[in-house]
């Protein structure tokens, strides 16, 4: 196999689990963690940011570990930590063990995809690059429809949602297996160029790349942790059991999500810039839907649909846009973008929580909406830069 395809299925597993029952699964079980441990809104906001603080945190070490060792190292750890994790969220007994196992598999999302981003750059050619990261982001998708998928029998048929979690942990396992004999030959990169150039990140040219990713993860991170949630609460949908709700959420976000692999042809016939207006006002709408149709499957399909568009798509906008910008500092600025993104992840649901328990979920998913709405009113051309910064003119307006 060439490495176009052996990166491109290894990245695909590694971020299927890590960025489906690692990074959505909280989200998912809501209701069954609620009804089990007792917690209240304002509890599981700030589960939910402690799990995508690990995220934050592991973007920061897998950096440190690709520099010094190569991509299989941070890949690697990543899928331990995701297997560890959902096996301890499987056997907790209180919501503090429950607390670890999701910091746990939710930092594997950190560790586990930008390392690909270093080595699609080295060992991809220049034109299939952006499908191959295309591809990588996608597992995303997968996987969610996945773990929405293998939460129906718990509703079902009565299965635990324990069992369902250890059903994650064999597929992660799995898949830490498959990326050891795909990575374990990658070396690192010998002219070490990702420890070089770090100030060039933090140019004025940049900033468009950040504010996006940052309203990205605000956004995805308060729709994960909430919208299933508040739609059971609101009594389901009609011609499912009521407690079937969160996983048709996240089945239907996961099938739309696989339009992700269509992004880099959709920017090719509209641009860039419309790219992101449109994905923003997707995650914005998504979001309302939540808030204003709860109950109904008018609300739930096309909210769940926006929602996995515009993760899958903003995710594999991240991935290549960063790479375009900086190119000879691949995982380093992907990094960047998800460190800015883990920023909103963080802060986003705990302050939800909050905002949540005060004055209602809907009201607060409704607030949620303005963010994406006005990135993609003030977005303009003369924002979104696409040449190498620093060794070309940028595009104006």
């Amino acid at each position: 196999m060439t490495y176009f395809q052996t990166l491109s299925a290894a990245g695909f597993a590694a971020t299927a689990i890590s960025y489906g029952p690692g990074r959505m699964g909280f989200g998912l079980f809501v209701p069954e963690f609620r009804s089990e441990f007792g917690m209240s809104t304002a509890t599981i906001g700030f589960v939910s940011s402690l799990g995508f603080l690990g995220f934050f945190l592991g973007l920061l070490v897998a950096q440190t570990m690709l520099v010094r060792r190569g991509p299989a190292a941070p890949v690697l750890t990543g899928l331990t930590c995701a297997t560890a994790g959902l096996g301890i969220v499987a056997l907790a007994p209180n919501p503090i063990v429950l607390a670890v196992g999701v910091f746990l598999v939710t930092s594997s999302a950190g560790f586990a995809w930008t390392p690909f981003n270093d080595a699609v750059h080295r060992k991809v050619c220049d034109l299939d690059r952006p499908t191959a990261l295309s591809r990588i982001s996608t597992g995303t998708a997968l996987g969610i429809a996945a773990a929405g998928l293998a939460a129906l029998p718990m509703v079902l048929a009565g299965v635990s949602w324990r069992f369902c979690w250890a059903f994650f942990a064999v597929a992660s396992a799995l898949a830490l297996i498959a990326n050891w004999a795909a990575l374990r030959d990658l070396e690192r990169d010998p002219d070490g160029v990702v420890e070089k150039g770090r100030r060039t990140l933090w140019q004025g040219a940049a900033l468009p790349l950040f504010a996006i990713a940052f309203v990205y993860g605000t956004t995805s991170a308060i729709y994960i942790s909430f919208a299933a949630d508040h739609m059971l609460d609101a009594g389901g949908v009609a011609g499912v059991p009521g407690a079937a709700t969160p996983a048709m959420v996240f089945v239907v976000y996961g099938a739309f999500g696989l339009a992700g692999l269509l992004t880099g042809r959709v920017k090719e016939m509209i641009g860039l810039t419309w790219l992101l207006r449109l994905l923003m006002l997707a995650g914005a709408l998504s979001v309302a839907l939540a808030a204003i149709l709860p109950a109904s499957w008018a609300g739930l399909i096309p909210s769940a649909g926006l929602q996995g568009i515009h993760v899958m798509m903003t995710s594999a906008v991240l991935a290549f846009w960063s790479e375009r910008l900086f190119p000879s500092l691949p995982s380093l600025s992907f990094t960047a973008a998800l460190l800015a993104m883990a920023a909103g992840s963080v802060l986003g649901p705990a302050i939800a929580g909050v905002v949540a328990q005060a004055s209602g979920a809907g009201g607060m998913l409704f607030a949620t909406a303005a963010l994406p709405a006005l990135t993609a009113v003030l977005l303009r051309d003369a924002h979104v830069f696409e040449r190498p910064l620093g060794t070309a003119p940028a595009p104006q307006a």
